[in-house]
């Protein structure tokens, strides 16, 4: 049996969010990973993704290809009770945190892209979601009952990434439900596993092991 390969970017939520159900998965599933340059890509990523971004997972068996992060995460977690409780209820909220929060994210972190408003405007476009969560968190240890779901995985990675962009400003915001929440999962040992460094993939660089001790 062939390992499949998973290109990763360390820092990207997409990929961050990808490793870690692969960490959380029941079966103890594992990867050869691929750490990405993403100035000088690989061209075998390239070329077998369209999109060539973050994270790409290859079956070298099947020479089959998945290119979105929430696909690999079903993938790797296969119909686990973290997949199966709240579906639903999780996807939505996934959904939510994939296109409207992350489109305000962008233009919070990015805001000298986008000048024609100053950087407090977007992120008054990003508290709705924040508010959102936090009063999830109010009354739940997690997003949507009191046991880990798909939701907690495939968004912390984007809340991490908020709240890095200037930790001041997250911390006044005093949305301290998720703030308890988010520190957890920063604090998680799986999640310091999926965060480990790797020096960039080359062509001859030996097979980097990634899953769970």
């Amino acid at each position: 049996m062939q390992i499949p390969v998973l290109y990763s970017f360390r820092r990207c939520p997409y990929a961050m969010r990808a490793r870690m159900a692969i960490l959380f998965s029941p079966d103890k599933k594992s990867v050869q990973l691929r750490e990405v340059v993403l100035k000088n890509k690989p061209a075998h990523m390239c070329k077998i993704s369209i999109k060539s971004t973050v994270p790409v997972l290859f079956d070298l068996e099947s020479e089959h290809v998945i290119d979105e992060s929430l696909e690999i995460m079903l993938w790797a977690l296969n119909e686990s009770d973290l997949v199966a409780n709240m579906q639903k209820e999780a996807m939505k909220l996934i959904e939510l945190n994939d296109h409207e929060f992350k489109s305000a994210l962008d233009k919070y972190k990015y805001f000298d892209r986008f000048p024609e408003v100053d950087q407090s405007y977007y992120l008054t476009q990003c508290l709705p979601f924040l508010q959102n969560l936090d009063t999830r968190l109010a009354q739940n240890r997690y997003l949507l009952s009191n046991n880990i779901t798909l939701a907690d995985l495939a968004i912390f990675p984007f809340i991490r990434q908020f709240a890095h962009v200037d930790l001041t400003e997250f911390s006044s915001l005093k949305l301290k439900h998720l703030d308890a929440w988010l520190t957890q999962w920063l604090e998680h040992d799986l999640f310091k596993l999926a965060m480990k460094k790797y020096q960039p993939w080359q062509a001859e660089s030996e097979i980097e092991w990634f899953t769970r001790p």
